[in-house]
């Protein structure tokens, strides 16, 4: 996706924090946070595969409060402040089968990726924004979380609903502090992951790289606009959201998936 637009400094002097910001739509969103200039500091377990000269590493494995506990501490000790907080780190490893191949240790290592983190980091970081009486705090969630898929990722569509609710509910909480939080819920998008997923598909079908994301797409019941969504697309989403011209959005879930909730 080309740049259309010049996005100026809107985010000047801001402190931002991207998790899972080391690829695919997390590394989009702190290229495009950074492009409005903020300051981006970008968290995984592992040093990013290349260097991003412009955005600040931290390695920290958040599925440990430990992890969490390092992450806050060292965006406050380096920092001081953290004025936007994207909520992005997240994603399924429970295996196919349904219901019945799943175990409790899939089911609670799913909520903890996908709801408990981000729980804990906007605890970690939300006392200080109060202070401030400023902060945008977004959640990554997915459109599983109102259109689940049974097979292999009901855990993650489940903690994704939870975090849809709970977002909407600490936004009313906040709002009238100065926090704003909102919750952009993703389709199908083109990621790394998801090129080797085609590619996977493809060679066990024997069927055509096309024939295979036709397929990914039939699943999902269709996307009217034909594609997933390239990281860029959602990327601009965030952008716009944790900008001033977005001063007046609180406690909405935005959607973007070329279509494919079949529902209002």
């Amino acid at each position: 996706m080309e740049k259309q637009f010049n996005y100026g400094n809107e985010l000047s002097g801001k402190i931002a924090l991207v998790t899972g910001g080391t690829k695919g739509a997390g590394k989009a969103i702190a290229e495009r946070l950074h492009e409005a200039g903020a300051k981006v500091i970008i968290t995984a377990r592992n040093q990013p595969e290349q260097n991003e000269h412009n955005l600040y590493f931290i390695s920290a494995d958040l599925s440990t409060p430990a992890g969490i506990e390092t992450l806050v501490s060292q965006v406050m000790e380096k920092f001081g402040k953290l004025d936007i907080l994207i909520n992005n780190l997240g994603g399924s490893e429970t295996p196919g089968g349904g219901f019945a191949a799943l175990s409790v240790s899939d089911w609670e290592s799913s909520i903890r990726t996908n709801l408990l983190v981000p729980v804990s980091l906007d605890r970690g970081f939300l006392p200080q924004m109060l202070d401030n009486k400023s902060g945008v705090i977004i959640h990554i969630a997915s459109i599983q979380g109102r259109l689940p898929l049974h097979d292999a990722t009901l855990p993650y569509a489940a903690a994704k609903a939870g975090l849809i609710n709970y977002s909407k509910g600490l936004s009313k909480e906040v709002a009238s502090q100065g926090v704003r939080v909102l919750t952009v819920s993703p389709g199908w998008i083109m990621t790394e992951a998801s090129v080797r997923l085609t590619e996977r598909i493809s060679k066990s079908a024997n069927i055509t790289i096309e024939e295979a994301e036709k397929s990914i797409m039939n699943a999902l019941g269709g996307i009217p606009m034909g594609r997933p969504a390239q990281p860029q697309e959602v990327a601009e989403l965030v952008g716009f959201l944790t900008s001033p011209r977005a001063a007046y959005l609180s406690g909405t879930e935005f959607i973007i998936d070329g279509g494919t909730i079949p529902t209002i």
